[in-house]
């Protein structure tokens, strides 16, 4: 800032150094309104990103705080919370065949004082508890007899079963038990050795349990096998990945899912290296369902379809940030055409009229023009490369590019409006990480995804996990249904 000495000065020294001090500061100014723009473009991203939630970015519910409570797309019914007039309940009821019945009898008459020691009762009132009996392990102690012939007297000893090679070790309904605590209930390493001490009084070390996860996974190598062939031949497959830690290090967890079975495979990578290393999208044919990772487009063999609950979250963001009404329009388009397909499948119907297809097409096209109307390319910067877009441009560019594969859930019914199902499979491996943390090698990892897609396999068919987990070490492993 210059002082008022300062001014009289440059105006007494003339014409030019009056033309200097006003370019002088024309440049200072142009230079703080660069810096302005700079920063409040800075400014908005920050409260963009202070501003996504579970509603309207792919952050997970648990990352909203208790604070926060995000408007929910999902209708709501009308009805009341709690149970529904004429829902049975689950109260439980009286046992028949109980394991132990204790009496009590009045020793008196409580009106004259009468014994009633001899008097038969002439009604029962009656409760029961329900508890757990003295919890501890049954040993099973297997002799082999040695018995001398006494024709030639030769010693002969009986064969021990092929399974006991040790002196001391564990049954398979005590394994199963380890892996289901371990791979369903997501228990780390020590923390199911201690529920075994404090359970059964018997220690089980974490080398043991995870010895005992590893021949799991070898005997269930053939079933995921299968699973995954029958992945490669279903209609419709539901792809997803989401970030893990092996080693230390940044791994990637995909899976690969319909309504009946479920794969995962852990990689380092997250792109088409991943991909190529499962083996199920260079063959597969049927439509997959994905949230638009860009390394799923590379497979031109199979059809694609967007997850929309990605695009609705999206489209929220961005109405909320620039208040354009075609973002709105979008979401309420989308979720017309949604109610449209459910409404025409409950009727039993295949496909929608095709006047109204064309219609909801029409409307689709007409709402883009709109954004991009709105949202113009920017404008050249002379630098190398595309110049950076607004997230607005980026979704029109994607909702344009790949109109059909949104539009997928509408010209086949078989394609559903989200990859939902895709998302709950991996939400339970991500509760795994926040009980359990990291896996501490890449082969521990392939254990686990294993087991896991077996006991996911197994849950979406009804299955009893534990009872499943134990047909596995005696050597019947229950085989999934491997078509819905």
């Amino acid at each position: 800032m210059l002082s008022r000495d300062e001014i009289l000065a440059v105006y007494q020294a003339g014409p030019e150094a009056v033309v200097a001090l006003v370019e002088k500061l024309l440049a200072a100014h142009t230079s703080l309104e660069q810096q302005v723009i700079r920063l409040t473009a800075r400014v908005e991203e920050l409260e963009a990103r202070l501003n996504k939630d579970s509603h309207n970015s792919h952050k997970p519910p648990s990352s909203d705080g208790l604070g926060r409570k995000p408007k929910s797309l999902r209708k709501r019914s009308g009805k009341k919370a709690g149970g529904q007039p004429g829902h049975p309940g689950v109260t439980r009821a009286l046992s028949d065949t109980p394991d132990e019945i204790v009496e009590y009898s009045p020793a008196q008459c409580a009106a004259c004082g009468c014994s009633l020691e001899c008097t038969p009762a002439i009604q029962r009132e009656r409760r029961q508890v329900v508890e757990l009996p003295p919890i501890h392990l049954h040993v099973i102690e297997h002799q082999a007899l040695h018995k001398v012939c006494p024709a030639c007297r030769a010693t002969s000893t009986g064969a021990f079963p092929k399974a006991i090679t040790q002196s001391v070790e564990y049954g398979p309904r005590l394994k199963a038990l380890g892996v289901y605590l371990q791979a369903y209930q997501r228990l780390p390493f020590e923390r199911t050795a201690e529920l075994f001490q404090d359970v059964f009084g018997g220690s089980m070390s974490p080398g043991t349990l995870a010895s005992h996860q590893a021949g799991c996974a070898e005997r269930l190598r053939p079933i995921e096998q299968a699973i995954k062939h029958s992945l490669s031949e279903a209609a419709v497959v539901h792809f997803d990945e989401t970030g893990s830690r092996v080693a230390k290090q940044t791994h990637w967890l995909h899976s690969a899912s319909t309504a009946w079975l479920t794969f995962y495979a852990m990689h380092p990578r997250r792109g088409r290296a991943a991909l190529e290393a499962s083996g199920l999208l260079p063959t597969f044919q049927g439509t997959a369902v994905h949230d638009a990772l860009a390394a799923y487009w590379a497979y031109p063999t199979c059809q694609h379809a967007l997850c929309n609950a990605h695009l609705l979250r999206e489209l929220i963001a961005i109405h909320a940030e620039t208040e354009q009404p075609w973002a709105q329009r979008l979401i309420d388009l989308l979720l017309t055409i949604k109610a449209a397909v459910e409404k025409a499948k409950a009727m039993g119907k295949t496909h929608l009229a095709p006047q109204r297809q064309a219609n909801f097409e029409a409307d689709y096209g007409r709402l883009l023009r709109q954004g991009f109307k709105s949202n113009p390319a920017p404008p050249p910067t002379g630098k190398r490369g595309r110049p950076k877009q607004s997230p607005a441009k980026n979704l029109l560019d994607r909702l344009k590019t790949y109109r059909r594969a949104v539009l997928a859930f509408m010209y086949n019914f078989a394609v559903p409006f989200d990859n939902n199902l895709a998302e709950r499979d991996l939400r339970m491996m991500k509760v795994r990480t926040k009980i359990s943390g990291c896996f501490r090698s890449p082969a521990g990892a392939a254990d686990f995804c294993r087991i896991r897609g077996y006991i996911s396999t197994l849950r979406k068919q009804g299955y009893s996990v534990l009872e499943a987990l134990h047909s596995v070490f005696i050597g019947q492993p229950y085989l999934p249904c491997l078509t819905g």
